[in-house]
């Protein structure tokens, strides 16, 4: 076995590890985005049948 053999794929999995954290931290990031944007929704569609109730409400399957 030569050393320099060894090192330099020790190099080339640390390497891909670090690029594999950073697409993992980078899909959390959009995943984390994406949750408060669905929250922001739900809480928007929350406010509008507080204030018009009666909008939304029921559906008429039978048209």
């Amino acid at each position: 076995m030569n050393i320099s053999n060894i090192s330099l794929g020790l190099t080339e999995l640390q390497k891909n590890d670090q690029i594999g954290i950073a697409v993992l931290s980078k899909a959390m990031d959009t995943n984390e985005s994406l949750g408060e944007g669905l929250v922001n929704m739900i809480d928007s569609a929350a406010m509008e049948r507080s204030v018009n109730p009666h909008i939304g409400g029921n559906v008429d399957f039978y048209a």
